[in-house]
């Protein structure tokens, strides 16, 4: 009794642990956290008003974004040994409390100078969209996104997938050069 008790435990501790893989948390504190979100929204969102892709990241605009993470959860996580950092994230719908989106995608990180760290992405890249879905369906299925992308660094094979991925599709493409999702 005492083995099966043992092995069941085991088991539940390492379930635990696969499944907190992925967690943000393990890269980051919770203000770390906040600010990187915070800079991820900043090149998925709305450009906050008068704000262009060149002043985006101003000081100016930066309250608009912070206003807006409440809205914004990073679902999944993952920094690779060579600098690539994965994300899927879930953003609003619009004012729809009922649906939400899914952000796939990945970047590096500037290099931290003397006296900070930088939570600050670059070489950005929404890699796909999920449509809209309510959320419990949108976490198992970019869950699975997120490990395919982790895998092969891309979601080619999935494209045809629309009930996985509303975009890229055969009108929008995204611009690494001006971070967003332009007509084809």
């Amino acid at each position: 009794m005492k083995k099966v008790v043992l092995v069941s435990l085991l088991a539940a501790v390492l379930f635990s642990c696969q499944s907190n893989k992925y967690d943000v948390s393990n890269y980051f504190s919770d203000n770390q956290r906040d600010t990187l979100l915070t800079n991820i929204i900043t090149y998925v969102f709305t450009k906050a008003p008068n704000a262009t892709n060149e002043t985006r990241f101003d000081a100016q605009y930066r309250q608009f974004y912070v206003k807006n993470l409440p809205n914004f959860r990073i679902e999944k996580y993952y920094q690779t040994p060579d600098g690539w950092n994965y994300f899927f994230m879930i953003r609003p719908v619009g004012n729809s409390p009922k649906y939400k989106r899914g952000v796939l995608g990945k970047f590096r990180l500037k290099k931290a100078t003397a006296d900070t760290d930088s939570l600050m992405p670059e070489a950005f890249e929404e890699v796909a969209n999920t449509p809209h879905l309510e959320e419990k369906i949108l976490i198992e299925r970019g869950s699975f996104l997120f490990q395919e992308l982790i895998k092969k660094g891309n979601l080619d094979n999935y494209l045809a997938m629309k009930h996985y991925i509303e975009w890229p599709d055969a009108t929008l493409v995204y611009d690494k050069k001006l971070n967003e999702w332009v007509g084809r």
